[in-house]
């Protein structure tokens, strides 16, 4: 069995936004992979602070309940991708290619990029 340091030191990801004055002010910390793991503080550094003491806890209590505990998933990418597509398409984007003097992955890349408004 996994023991509570074991899972404070996984890399969780935390969200945090500013909260609105509606909403009392400060910010809003939570992890989404923890359900109902959240905190607030005064500042964003505060609101860090309390999500993972919150995440302790929700550890904890995981633990003594004997829940199953998500753990962050390996984002280890290697750069390479296999996409099945219409051969119409596959036809479109070599054609496209072509005529920009550029190999299809080259152009795939830079297509793509643009659409997640990634600078190359």
């Amino acid at each position: 069995m996994k023991k509570l340091e074991y899972y404070l030191n996984l890399n969780y990801q935390i969200k945090i936004r500013k909260l609105s004055d509606a909403e009392g002010g400060g910010w809003f910390a939570e992890i989404p992979l923890l359900p109902g793991c959240m905190s607030d503080g005064e500042t964003s550094q505060e609101a860090i602070e309390n999500v993972n003491e919150a995440k302790k806890d929700w550890i904890e209590a995981s633990m003594e309940l004997g829940r199953p505990i998500p753990e962050p998933a390996n984002e280890d990418y290697s750069g390479q991708l296999r996409v099945r597509m219409p051969k119409s398409l596959h036809r479109a984007l070599s054609e496209k290619a072509r005529e920009e003097k550029v190999s299809l992955n080259q152009f795939i890349i830079y297509q793509l990029s643009r659409g997640v408004g990634h600078k190359l």
